[in-house]
């Protein structure tokens, strides 16, 4: 009978929107599509009648239908219609090349990928907003670009005061991401750890540090970036002064005295993997991981 699939397509995306009806036929030749929505709208009433939802796309569109469909507990195809394609494996020509095995009655190749949480509590300690993110959340000082103080508890003990231009809490996944072009270190998608990566820390001895996802991690803004609102507007992301931000999509503005709970979602994402290629080879060749000088071919 093969799989029922929701298709998402980022419809911003030309490539993506002229891919349509080869990724429908492919998938209707061993499967079915029960429905298409544009992959940047909100995903409200998801009946979660499908086995797998389909992403076309970039890593950017694959991260957020990633994080609207977190609870439904599905797998997650993404097709690369972007730029590097790091996290959406396939493209046109393998997707179709592996379509009875993805959309038939075959077992998928699943990678799981962690998800973290965020609530921001207010001063008084009342809930504010809780958000997910499958690469990292990172606190930032946003306008005027002042250094910014976050007093960092990890598992209940008291952790190193930051100050500088914020932090950043990645996942696995995210590892590749902001984290490594912050300094942070790459980590293994099997490890199941946080990496907390300063960024521009006003100290030379504050490193990137790998924490356990069952420590609990707690993020105290002691002086922030305030951004004047007037008339209750709501001001562009980039005027929102310190701001917490989920995979680089969803922004949150912070204040003194606001605290940020991080935590490990209870079940993770899980992404289909080709199995042509191994994580490590992906690494190397989409990230350039060691890659050498070139030399004049001796």
């Amino acid at each position: 009978m093969g799989r029922s699939v929701l298709l998402l397509v980022n419809l911003d995306k030309p490539d993506a929107v002229e891919a349509v009806p080869r990724v429908r036929a492919a998938i209707e030749r061993y499967g079915r599509v029960v429905e298409e929505r544009h992959a940047r709208r909100p995903m409200d009433h998801l009946d979660n009648g499908f086995d797998l939802v389909v992403v076309m796309g970039g890593d950017g569109t694959l991260l957020g239908a990633a994080r609207a469909c977190a609870e439904l507990g599905k797998p997650i195809l993404g097709v690369n219609l972007g730029g590097v394609g790091f996290m959406a494996e396939y493209d046109l020509e393998s997707l179709e090349d592996q379509a009875e095995a993805l959309f038939g009655d075959a077992p998928l190749r699943t990678q799981p990928a962690p998800v973290i949480r965020a609530r921001i509590l207010n001063p008084d300690g009342s809930v504010r907003a809780q958000e997910v993110a499958l690469n990292e959340f990172v606190v930032t000082a946003g306008p005027p670009y002042k250094m910014i103080a976050i007093q960092l508890e990890i598992d209940g003990s008291p952790g190193p005061r930051v100050v500088g231009d914020g932090l950043i809490i990645s996942t696995p996944t995210g590892s590749t991401a902001y984290n490594v072009s912050a300094g942070g270190p790459i980590v293994s998608p099997n490890v199941e750890a946080y990496v907390v990566t300063p960024i521009a820390a006003h100290s030379l001895s504050f490193r990137p540090i790998v924490i356990p996802f069952t420590t609990p991690l707690v993020l105290t803004l002691e002086r922030t970036n305030e951004v004047e609102i007037h008339n209750g507007e709501d001001l562009p992301p980039a005027s929102h002064g310190t701001t917490l931000m989920g995979d680089g999509q969803v922004n949150r503005r912070l204040g003194k005295g606001d605290r940020v709970e991080i935590t490990a979602n209870p079940e993770p994402v899980h992404l289909v993997q080709s199995g042509t290629t191994s994580y490590w080879q992906t690494l190397m060749e989409k990230m350039r991981w060691a890659t050498p000088p070139q030399s004049r071919g001796r």
